[in-house]
């Protein structure tokens, strides 16, 4: 007759488990912590494979967006830049909601100082030797628009734009000098239709050679001085560059 064995009691007949062994479940591990605990409280969001976005997607979408509008020129032009850059501000509008973009802080006027200086520094020495130069080319880069629109598009759409994608999403993950290059392919697809680059090639080449410049320019004063200053810089040369040779 077998022995009765009570659920109090334990089997004498099974083996004593070695006292390294590890645990049948996870969670009878006292040092074991769940991957999910405690994110219902501090609204953590849970990480999934997957979830995370680069943003070299959305510029290769702004990039085929800008070569798509090309017939709109030079009828429509404002509306292919309207929607070109509107793409892009959207990106670095969703990317700074969604927490993967720099922030502008409380900045310094030191920091904003340096922004506008450094405008100057680039566009002043450009105005007094190129000025006819600048002129005919604010010409054909906004045709058929007043002073109010060239202004719009050159203070708040662009800088707005460039700034949140390039020196707030972008940068967050590359340096300088990827993003000045990427930034200048973006500006060359958007302006050289514009310009007939293919009867000027020296005038091409010229153009080139200033985007790039410029486009590094705001890459290193936003490393050095934060993104607001970077936004002022892009503001000013634009103003310096552009705006005021065009009037």
């Amino acid at each position: 007759m077998s022995p009765t064995i009570y659920p109090d009691e334990p089997d004498s007949r099974l083996p004593e488990p070695p006292d390294n062994a590890a645990p049948l479940f996870a969670e009878e591990d006292e040092n074991w912590e769940s991957p999910f605990e405690g994110r219902e409280k501090t609204g953590e969001p849970v990480a999934y494979r997957g979830a995370t976005s680069d943003p070299v997607f959305g510029y290769l979408i702004a990039i085929a967006l800008s070569v798509g509008l090309i017939p709109l020129i030079p009828a429509n032009a404002d509306l292919r830049y309207a929607v070109a850059w509107m793409v892009m501000a959207g990106f670095g509008v969703l990317a700074w909601l969604l927490g993967s973009s720099a922030r502008i802080w409380m900045e310094t006027p030191e920091n904003l100082g340096w922004g506008v200086v450094f405008g100057l520094i680039v566009g002043v020495p450009f105005v007094i030797v190129g000025g006819q130069a600048l002129q005919e080319t604010a010409r054909r880069l906004f045709p058929n628009m007043s002073a109010g629109e060239t202004l719009a598009f050159l203070v708040f759409v662009i800088p707005l734009a460039e700034t949140l994608f390039f020196r707030g999403v972008l940068q967050e993950k590359r340096g300088i000098l990827t993003v000045g290059l990427l930034s200048s392919l973006w500006s060359a697809l958007i302006y050289f239709p514009m310009l007939e680059v293919n009867r000027y090639p020296a005038v091409a080449l010229i153009i080139g050679s200033a985007i790039v410049l410029l486009n590094i320019l705001y890459s290193y004063v936003r490393e050095r001085n934060g993104l607001a200053a970077a936004w002022l810089c892009q503001i000013v040369a634009h103003l310096t560059l552009l705006f005021i040779p065009s009037l």
